[in-house]
């Protein structure tokens, strides 16, 4: 996995010239939630879809 610190360099450099704070802001925030996602996953920490639709059953 590329080290946090080198992802966000990179994704803020990708990002067009008139971006501004909210923008950047918004790229970190979903870089943070898609890595965390990642590692939930990778640890085992996942909902089955199975267990997802019993959930959404009981709204």
């Amino acid at each position: 996995m590329v080290p946090l610190k080198q992802e966000v360099i990179d994704a803020i450099s990708k990002m067009p010239e008139p971006a501004d704070i909210d923008d950047i802001m918004y790229r970190l925030y979903v870089i943070d939630k898609i890595r965390k996602g990642r590692e939930a996953a990778e640890k085992g920490e996942v909902t089955s879809n199975e267990e997802l639709r019993k959930e959404i059953e009981q709204w």
